[in-house]
């Protein structure tokens, strides 16, 4: 009974239709993972284990490595890292990192294309030590100026805030460092369209357009140009008073017979170098500075002013400032009374 109920069972299975799907099959999520697999353990290849955390210079060091990465959150945050560790070093104790080190690996990223990375970078150069930036003054400068005839606005804008931060902490490096005179003037002047070929016309840089923004970079720049004269033409308060007549008999022109400050005082005689490069030579002497500034942008800048000036307004205003800084700094120059 049992067996011939199994056998109608089996030979009943032989004639069952089969329940067939119709369709495709739904595709697998692009992120999908396999977990059909099982594993007794999970082996890692690399393993590092160490009772002592890693030092303070190693870390900055690794961050440093990582400002050439290719996110921009990356360098950002190796920035951000590099300011908080330079913060928080103790006053008068040495930095994790000398600036010798840090500066050459930042200053490119003066042309970062990320506003966030560059505006990390302004602070991590301000919380450096200013008496270390001077030696490195020309680099940085070679980097602003780049960054000044960029083709993105914001670039352009941020390099001349580099600039104005630069003047303010190592000013006389600037002015008088290889080509930091001469190929700065000829830069303003490009930027601000009052080179000798247009003398006595206003016109704005053919590259940038005309948009409304070019303005207000105008006026940035005509207010950069100021600071930069301001440092290579106009004397320090110690030889205004001089010349005012602040010597005493029997005291008379002091300041040409004590000690040169400043090194190779018989460079300008060029007696033994090469045939000079006036734009990459470096002029150390204000009265140097002076004659080049006559010479080659006095003329076209004054031009310029005149122009500026009559269209008023915030153009207007950043004219009459850049007037009063070269009329102080080339009084003496000229012949005119200085005003103390």
């Amino acid at each position: 009974m049992g067996s011939s109920a199994k056998k109608r069972k089996e030979k009943k299975k032989d004639f069952q239709k089969p329940k067939l799907k119709v369709g495709k099959t739904k595709s697998k999520a692009a992120n999908f993972t396999d977990t059909s697999f099982k594993a007794k353990s999970i082996v890692l290849t690399q393993q590092s284990l160490s009772m002592n955390a890693p030092t303070v210079a190693a870390q900055c060091a690794h961050h440093l490595s990582l400002l050439t990465h290719k996110s921009d959150s990356q360098r950002r945050e190796s920035l951000a890292y590099l300011t908080a560790a330079i913060a928080a070093n103790p006053l008068g104790t040495a930095l994790p990192l000398p600036p010798s080190v840090i500066l050459p690996a930042v200053q490119r990223l003066i042309l970062d294309g990320s506003n966030g990375v560059r505006q990390q970078l302004l602070k991590l150069l301000q919380s450096l030590p200013q008496g270390e930036i001077a030696s490195h003054a020309d680099q940085l400068l070679l980097h602003a100026r780049a960054g000044m005839t960029h083709l993105a606005a914001d670039i352009r804008i941020f390099a001349l805030d580099i600039l104005e931060w630069l003047i303010g902490v190592a000013g006389d490096e600037i002015v008088s460092c290889a080509g930091g005179w001469v190929k700065m003037l000829k830069c303003f002047l490009g930027l601000l369209g009052w080179d000798n070929d247009t003398l006595g016309k206003w016109s704005t840089p053919k590259s940038f357009g005309k948009a409304t923004g070019d303005a207000k970079i105008q006026v940035k720049q005509m207010n950069a140009l100021s600071l930069f004269l301001r440092a290579g033409l106009v004397p320090p308060h110690a030889a205004v008073s001089l010349a005012a007549g602040g010597n005493s008999f029997p005291l008379w022109e002091t300041e040409h017979h004590i000690l040169s400050e400043r090194s190779s005082v018989y460079a300008h005689l060029n007696l033994f170098g090469a045939p000079r490069d006036e734009e990459a030579e470096m002029y150390e002497d204000r009265e140097d500075r002076q004659k080049v500034f006559y010479d080659r942008a006095e003329a076209a800048i004054v031009a310029g002013i005149e122009q500026a000036t009559k269209g008023g307004g915030e153009l207007g205003r950043a004219a009459a400032q850049l007037r009063r800084v070269v009329k102080e700094g080339m009084a003496d120059y000229h012949g005119e009374e200085i005003e103390v």
